[in-house]
Parts: structure tokens; sequence; C-alpha cells
């Protein structure tokens, strides 16, 4: 959805119209009493006098009324006017469930894979036995079982909140991914089938999901760590070894363990580890990540600085680090810098919500690693 629109300075009279005026006039009227309207075959704007006290109220009794006719309002502030558009709700055809849960299925079967593969490299047994039933079940229940729930309760994060501001929003759709990829899987995404109503609409979605799998990945780093105390396995062998940087968080809950310093990190830990990292990375400003929901929602327009100052940091960062190259290509490549407003960007965020933005920033500070990988 863009920001800005050409309209008709006419009533279009002539033309078969796609829009039901006299409806639109009525349901407009009832909350927003206007004093010009134009429209033409596809589209309505109502200029309106607006109480910025009760707008955000009125405008979401708007938008829920507006949408089961199948609707959707947007107002914005142009050449000192308040101006209400509304535009016919676009078909989006929904998905099966059985995708959603045919694709859990094979996540959780190339994660099992590749929790198997970390433990034969771990025993630095045959390769062949990644498909025994042992290695399997180890994979499973010390790999992707802790990893699977910090990305589902971080994606049913998002799922609930948007249900709680009455969004339609598919269930998590899991991407399976086998080896040669490490993780199994590269995430999981929901999908918002209708725009973002408003400013703390936009936080609260955004920072539900990394808040979520923030707090699951706690608890499966403290129990990676106990394991990995209980039964070192030291590194014995020599050569280009990965070395993989704790973030601040992890290195402050492994002070109050006993792990020599060469030991091989155990796959619970791993999960935890790459639930912070992703709990990180996707809190970063950018575009459609996590993180570009919350800068869109606490510095409206202004969001697209703060992306172009971490993209220019990531691409610094790639010098040193080729995986931030690899990201900065993902970033601009996949994700973009720019990030679509609310369809509500006039109502002013809460204190609370402002202080919840700033726990998100303190969040990523201690789960972001400079330097995540590394070789010897």
């Amino acid at each position: 959805m863009s920001d800005t629109y050409t309209w008709n300075p006419f009533n279009n009279t002539n033309n078969q119209l796609n829009i039901d005026i006299e409806m639109l006039k009525i349901e407009v009227g009832k909350l927003f009493p206007f004093y010009d309207m134009k429209y033409n075959t596809d589209n309505a704007a109502f200029y309106c006098r607006i109480d910025i006290e009760s707008l955000d109220e009125k405008f979401n009794l708007l938008r829920i009324s507006l949408s089961e006719k199948e609707y959707i309002p947007m107002i914005r502030f142009e050449q000192g006017e308040h101006v209400i558009y509304i535009i016919k709700k676009p078909k989006i055809k929904k998905k099966p469930i059985w995708i959603n849960y045919l694709l859990l299925i094979a996540t959780i079967f190339t994660t099992t894979l590749a929790g198997s593969i970390l433990w034969v490299e771990i025993d630095q047994a045959n390769l062949m036995d990644i498909i025994s039933l042992n290695y399997l079940l180890s994979g499973f229940i010390f790999f992707s079982i802790p990893l699977l729930l910090i990305l589902g309760i971080h994606e049913m994060g998002h799922y609930y909140i948007s249900k709680k501001h009455n969004l339609d929003t598919s269930l998590p759709y899991f991407i399976p991914l086998p080896p040669p990829f490490i993780l199994g899987t590269f995430g999981a995404i929901i999908s918002t089938r209708e725009p973002i109503p408003d400013r703390k609409t936009l936080l609260d979605v955004g920072v539900a999901g990394p808040l979520c799998g923030f707090f699951v990945a706690i608890p499966v780093c403290i129990i990676g760590l106990f394991l990995m105390q209980q039964n070192p396995v030291v590194l014995t062998v020599t050569g280009n070894e990965i070395n993989i940087m704790y973030p601040l968080l992890l290195q402050g809950f492994s002070n109050f363990f006993t792990i020599p310093s060469n030991a091989i990190m155990h796959p619970t830990l791993f999960a935890g580890w790459v639930g912070l990292f992703l709990t990180a990375i996707n809190l970063l400003p950018v575009g459609q990540l996590d993180g570009g929901h919350i800068a869109r929602a606490l510095l409206k327009d202004k969001h697209k600085y703060a992306s172009w100052v971490v993209i220019i940091a990531i691409m610094a960062a790639g010098m040193f680090n080729t995986g931030f190259l690899f990201l900065a290509f993902i970033i601009l490549l996949l994700i973009g810098t720019q990030h679509q407003p609310p369809l509500n960007e006039l109502t002013p965020l809460d204190t609370k919500r402002k202080m919840i933005g700033i726990l998100a920033l303190i969040v990523f500070a201690i789960c972001f690693a400079p330097f995540p990988f590394s070789t010897t």
C-alpha cells in the first residue's frame, strides 16, 4: 500500500462504480463527520475534522466495520487536512491448513537429521550413522525440540497478538532445509492477510515474536550449558575449526558453569545460541524484519534512516567477516529497507509501548554477537 494516491477531482458518475458510495458515506459519517469527499470508480476520499483524543477508538471501529464489508480505510494528514481514504479489500486466497502441518512435519525431520549430524560429529562416528535410531533420537530430543520450540513460540507470539488486535493471520509456516544446511530449517513465518491498523498494533505484533522466542531461548541455553558441564567433550582434532562467539547474555550465563574452554558446544546449547542469534537478527530495525516493525512504529517515516545506518554498519562489518556481507545482500535483495505505514499513523504511542521499544533494544544488545563465527 502506498503513501500517495491520485484522485479524480470530480465525482465520476458516468462510469460503473465498483464501490458502494452511499454505504461508505453512512459508515464514515457515523464516526467522522466529513465536510468534503471525492471518489472515482474504485476509491473514495473523505475530508474530516479529527479529534486526536478519540481517533484511535473511532478509527478502529470504522476499520472493523468496513472490513466486514470488504473495504480498507486509511487516514492521512495531507496539506493541512485529515483525509480518510477507502479502497476495496483485495481478495486473498487462503492456503489450506494442511500445508502448515506438512511443513512442520518436514521441518521436524530435517532438524532431527541436523541434530543427528551434530552428534555424529561430536562422537567422531561414521557419517552413515546419522540415520541410526540412537543418533536420530538424540538429534530430535536435544536439538530439534528446543530449536523448534524457540522458533514456534516466536511465531505464535506474533499470531496471538495479531489475533488479539483482530488481524487476519495465518498459523506459522515452517521452512525445512535438508543437509548440508546445519540448522535443518530457515526459520518460520506467518502471513498477515490485511494491513496493520495503527502504530500500537505494529509495535505489539513486531515485538511479540522476538520477546517470546527470547524467553524460551533463555532456559534452552541454561539447560544446554548444564548438559555441557555434566559431560564435556573436549576438542581433540586441530585444524580449521569454527569458533562460535557467545553474545553478552550467554557469556553471563556461562560464568555459573564450569566448562573447559575447548569443549565442543552441546547441541542443545547450540539450539539456544541460534535462538538468541535469530532474535538479534530479527530485531534489526530494517524493512519487514520485526525490528523494522518496531522502528516504523517508534520513528514513523524516519525509520528509513535507521535502516540505512544499520545496513551500512553491516556492510562495514563484512570487511572483517564475509557472513555480514551475505546478510546485507539478503536484506537488500529480499527484505528491503522500506516499511509500509499502518492505516492510522497519526495516533501517538503511549509511554508503555515506548518503554517496550527500549526493552527490545536491550534484548538486541545482549543477544547480538558482533562476530558470531570465526575460524582457527
